[in-house]
Order: structure tokens, then sequence, then C-alpha cells
């Protein structure tokens, strides 16, 4: 029944992670307004509530960035199907801990850890695509990847809202927490193999798979290697690893900026009420769906009509980013909720065009056994600027004032920008120094 399309059962699975641990990390930015920060801490004003909302977020976020380099060596360690069931596991049972913190500390303590489980998700989506799918299919694999992030934004706001509505915001996180956990049970049959020696896969699309892979003889032994797989002092050693950490460094703060302060922004500047966010919140993570399915069919289609990967990343990368660009900075002076609620629409869809492509970048350049390890440093670097990003925000939004931080989400486009053209140089395959190509 599933043969000739299993990697796509696969990358559906992976994109139904994404989609809950979106809505397990969104549910504190939903709930937090109106319900948790009155209920916890009933004796500061909205200031107050946010710079909390900052600090436990920057808990999660640089949790989050070392669960990144941490479980994308768990990954290369243990593989794509033990990996994403420890993630998610652990992730799932976090969530629900939630339910009973009392204050700062154990609220920060759960969000770590919610933070360092979670982040396997992506290392783990990384290592999936260059596992299941051959080159050509990678950008669009992932743009499904990705588009579990954006339906998670859409669906997390309005459930997560219409729940608070009819019950207490602890009973909201358990139940969500439960959901990762049932997830495990289709995972864990489904996933039982890699596609070499996958059971249920047809020789066709085994092949199809196998062969559209990087898989070469690198050293020329007379044995395929699978592509370069530096240790990571040598894979740290080459620009084309910097670029693909520093373009992740400043492009994912952006996705951060507002999947951490959407709900709060709306509250603050445009006057939004928990029904306001359940009618309209979702609607910037709608553009955020569309961007990813989009990147990665303009990429598809531009292979398939002859493009080079390098090409194609380099176009899709910079139309993204160039998407971004005018609407962050028509953002600072937004002066309505359908105004900003446009605008963010725009920018969430540029960054989904051009984040999937970023995300391909470790497996156009490196073999199987290296991509996760890359990805997680990428994913580490990016995380530590989203953490420095969401410490800022209270301080640069005092009075609800958020033109400032608009306005350098621009400059990291222009950086992400730069480093791919800079630091990437030619994307293709890379070879040990020394060796030489052809």
């Amino acid at each position: 029944m599933m043969k000739g399309k299993l990697r796509w059962v696969v990358v559906g699975l992976v994109a139904l992670a994404t989609i809950i641990n979106y809505i397990d990390r969104q549910a504190i930015t939903v709930l937090w307004p109106a319900q948790m920060a009155p209920d916890m801490f009933p004796d500061m004003d909205a200031d107050g509530h946010k710079a909390i909302l900052g600090i436990i977020s920057s808990v999660f976020i640089f949790a989050y960035a070392f669960g990144q380099a941490i479980f994308g060596k768990i990954f290369d360690w243990v593989g794509t199907r033990i990996g994403f069931a420890l993630s998610i596991g652990i992730w799932s049972l976090a969530t629900a801990l939630h339910a009973f913190a009392k204050g700062v500390w154990s609220l920060s303590f759960f969000r770590a850890l919610l933070g360092v489980a979670e982040a396997g998700n992506w290392p783990g989506a990384a290592k999936a695509n260059a596992e299941w799918f051959p080159t050509k299919e990678r950008a669009f694999a992932q743009g499904i990847f990705n588009s579990g992030a954006a339906i998670g934004g859409i669906i997390a706001i309005p459930l997560i809202g219409y729940l608070s509505i009819y019950m207490d915001w602890k009973m909201v996180f358990i139940l969500i927490g439960a959901l990762g956990l049932l997830w495990l049970i289709p995972w864990l049959i489904i996933v039982k193999a890699p596609p070499k020696a996958h059971s249920w896969l047809s020789d066709d699309e085994r092949e199809y798979i196998l062969s559209g892979q990087i898989n070469e003889d690198v050293d020329g032994d007379g044995t395929h290697d699978g592509g370069y797989n530096p240790n990571t002092g040598e894979l740290l050693s080459r620009k084309q690893s910097w670029g693909v950490i520093i373009a992740s460094a400043a492009i994912d703060p952006i996705w951060w900026l507002f999947i951490v302060w959407i709900p709060t922004y709306l509250f603050e500047v445009h006057g939004y009420n928990v029904k306001d966010l359940v009618g309209s919140g979702w609607i910037p993570f709608v553009g955020a769906m569309f961007g990813a399915w989009f990147g990665g069919l303009l990429a598809q289609n531009r292979l398939s009509s002859g493009w080079s990967v390098d090409k194609t990343r380099k176009f899709v990368i910079i139309l993204g980013c160039l998407i971004m660009l005018p609407s962050l900075l028509a953002m600072s002076v937004a002066t309505t909720p359908v105004m900003a609620l446009t605008l963010m629409f725009i920018i969430l869809f540029g960054f989904q065009t051009a984040i999937g492509n970023v995300q391909t970048l470790p497996s156009d350049f490196y073999g199987g056994r290296t991509v996760g390890t890359l990805a997680g440093f990428a994913g580490m670097a990016a995380k530590l600027t989203a953490f420095v990003l969401t410490l800022l925000v209270p301080i640069m939004t005092k009075g609800a004032n958020y033109s400032t931080v608009f306005i350098l989400g621009a400059i990291l486009a222009l950086t992400a920008i730069a480093s791919v053209l800079f630091l990437c140089g030619k994307i293709e395959p890379l070879k040990p120094r020394g060796v030489k190509v052809g």
C-alpha cells in the first residue's frame, strides 16, 4: 500500500511532529497575557509580565540552542528513528509539567527541559531529509517539514485560545502534552529502518532515493563513501560551514520574534483580547505555510528545469529575504491590526520561502554522517542569536514601541544574504582538502 510513497509518509510524520512541536511551544505565548501571567503574578503590571515572558522565553531559546547541537550528535549516533522518539517523548512530558509551575524558577526549568528536547526536531528533520530523499526533492521535503511549523502556528493560537476559554491553563498543558506521546506509536511502527534496509520500500523507490543522493568515492579507494564526512574540527574549519551557521544565525531570530511576541504585540499595540486573538492571531502563520510550500516547490521546479543546486539555493534564499525586507521596515509604522497582520503574513511567507533552502545546505555540502552535526551547530547559533533578541525585546519595546525591533529584523535579513553569497561560495558537495574535483 505504501510502496513508492513511503518517503512521503515519513515526511508527513515529521511534519506532524513539527505541528505538535509548535502547539506545545506556543501554548505559553497564547495563555500568558490573559491567564497565566495574571494568575501567577497578580501584583505586576503589563511591562512586568512582558519582562517575565522575555526571561522564560530566553531560557527556552538558550536551552534550545544547546539542544540543537546535542541532538544533532544524538541523531548522528543513534539514527533518525530513535532520535525522534527521544526528542518528542521528552518534550511531551516537559509540556505537561508546565501545569505544575509555581513561579519563575520552576517555569524556567520546565521551559529549559522543553527547549532542549524540542530542538531535536530540526537536526532530525534535516537528517531524515538527507536520508529519505534524493537531492532534487530535498527543498520540497524541507518545505513540508517547515509547513508543519506554520500549521502548528495556525492551529496553536485558535486551539489554545479556545481551550483556555473553557478550561484552566494547567489542564491545557497536560492535554497538549499527551499529543506527542500518541505520535510515537505510528512513528515507531512505520519508521523501523533506514531506506537501505526498510522492507516496505519497493526496489524502485529504494533505488530512486539512494541513487539521487551524494554517493561518491571521495578518497579514491573504490568504495562509495556517501559524501564528504569530516570530523568536527575539520567541519568547522571550512568557510562553507560558517556560511551555513551565520546564515542560520541571522535569519532564524526573525521567526522567533513573531513566534514569541505576536500575541503580546497584538494585546499591547492593537488592544486585542483572547477572542480577538482566536479570531485573527493565526493569520501570519498562513503566510508561513504558503511560503514553506512555495520555497520548496520553486526550488524543485528550478532544479527540474536544469538549474544547478548552487543557482537554485541562492536564488530562493535571496528572494525570500528580499520579500521580508520592505515588510519588516513597514511594520515599524503599522497603525492598524489589518495592516500589521498583512505585513506579518508577508514577512513569514518570505521567511519560510528562504529558510527551507537554508536548512538543506548541510546536505548539499556534506555526506549523511555529517548532516546532523552541521545542522545542529547551525541551529545552536540561530537560537543563541534568537536568545539575545528575545532578551532585548522587553527593553526595546517599553511603552509598546516595537519600531527598532522590526528595523533590526531587516538588518538580519541582509546579513543572511551576505553570508550565503560570500561564505558559502559555490553550493556543491565538498571534497577533503587536497582531493581534486573531477
